[in-house]
């Protein structure tokens, strides 16, 4: 008997899910979205029904997802919380790549009282990432330093930003103002967004630029390292460019006054650049995510690498951070459906991972669709 599953948000990302989703044996999927555009273009690429809806009211969230068996959410972050908060009472399970900036485990007394289970967080990075820092983490007796680095980029370089957005503006511009937290001999550190710029080397890539951003989450609370950080990948001088945007007061949510009116200059600055970083069709793009944790096993001292690197897929005209962000959601989600993951309450990813066996049948899914993880140990 097929699962009745709904994507909650069809944008980039959101639609990739619902397509991929309904490839998956034993699935009927329906794709909720309040854009007519975006759900026109899921239902002509795939065996999707589609919902228009408004997800910003969560009565009409908890009303709809009533007659589903599993849902998916991949709308943005300032409605992550609400959401979730409206699937959990509505007794249903969930996977979602929201990255809300609320702490989700608010949340897990309401999914265990209805018996629910939820993972948050299931993309790339948050996602993938907390994954490997915790296999990483777990295969040592004591691990020293755990770093991630992941960025999006196009392929081709273009004046003046060097860079096209994937997601929503305002999640974009909060990986630059949002204060990042970073564990440092063992202790929460608060840094600023943008701070720390360091260079690094990719074989496929050639040299980008990493800067402190806050994507640890939850990995603060569920694995011991004692140093631990993440920075977020652009080429480089993008950082630079973005620190003076923030200074300046581009990305202010504070309103001010222009010729008698009330404007916030984050809104006038995401009318401006969106266009221009919006990727073309057919724009060739690419994702990158390197973690390496090091520590000591026994008397030997070990470097664990985990290496993800994903194109554009011109057969699928899919993009690669829409891939490498949706799949694990889909695949965490078929977990759920099937009876692989059950515990009731709200999870971050690497508890999926410390799950015997599941972070091996993650990585085997991902790379039966072309998106390959390479795990290599390193004697120090």
């Amino acid at each position: 008997m097929s699962q009745r599953a709904v994507v909650l948000g069809c944008g980039l990302v959101g639609a990739t899910m619902a397509r991929e989703l309904a490839r998956e044996s034993g699935f009927e999927v329906t794709a909720a979205d309040l854009s007519e555009p975006n759900l026109r273009k899921v239902a002509q690429q795939g065996r999707v029904a589609t919902l228009k809806l408004d997800l910003s009211d969560p009565e009409c969230v908890a009303k709809t997802v009533g007659d589903f068996d599993i849902v998916l959410g991949a709308l943005p972050s300032r409605f992550g919380f609400q959401t979730l908060r409206a699937v959990l009472q509505a007794g249903k399970p969930y996977c979602d790549i929201s990255f809300m900036p609320q702490d989700a485990m608010e949340l897990d007394k309401i999914a265990k009282e209805h018996r629910d289970t939820a993972v948050v967080d299931c993309g790339v990075s948050p996602g993938l990432s907390n994954m490997m820092v915790a296999i990483g983490c777990v295969s040592l007796d004591h691990a020293e330093r755990a770093v991630i680095y992941v960025g999006g980029l196009p392929k081709v370089r273009r004046w003046p930003f060097d860079y096209k957005a994937p997601f929503a503006p305002s999640d974009v511009i909060e990986e630059y103002t949002r204060p990042a937290r970073v564990v440092e001999n063992g202790k929460v550190v608060v840094k600023a967004a943008l701070s720390e710029p360091e260079l690094i080397d990719f074989p496929e890539t050639g040299t980008l630029e990493g800067f402190n951003t806050d994507g640890l989450r939850s990995l603060l609370r569920t694995v011991k390292a004692d140093n631990m950080c993440e920075k977020t990948l652009r080429y480089p001088g993008h950082c630079e460019l973005m620190r003076v945007f923030r200074e300046t007061g581009f990305f202010s949510e504070e309103p001010i006054e222009v010729r008698g009116g009330k404007v916030r200059p984050l809104d006038v600055t995401s009318q401006l650049l969106f266009p221009k970083w919006t990727h073309d069709p057919g724009e060739e793009e690419f994702t990158v995510l390197r973690v390496t944790v090091e520590g000591t096993k026994g008397k030997a001292r070990q470097r664990h690498c985990f290496d993800l690197y994903d194109e554009y897929d011109a057969a699928t005209h899919t993009s690669s951070m829409a891939r490498t962000t949706g799949f694990p959601c889909v695949i965490a989600a078929t977990m759920i459906a099937r009876g692989m993951f059950t515990e009731p309450g709200v999870h971050p990813p690497e508890h999926l991972a410390l799950r015997e066996g599941l972070f091996a049948y993650m990585t085997t899914q991902l790379g039966e669709r072309g998106v390959r993880i390479r795990h290599t140990v390193e004697e120090l």
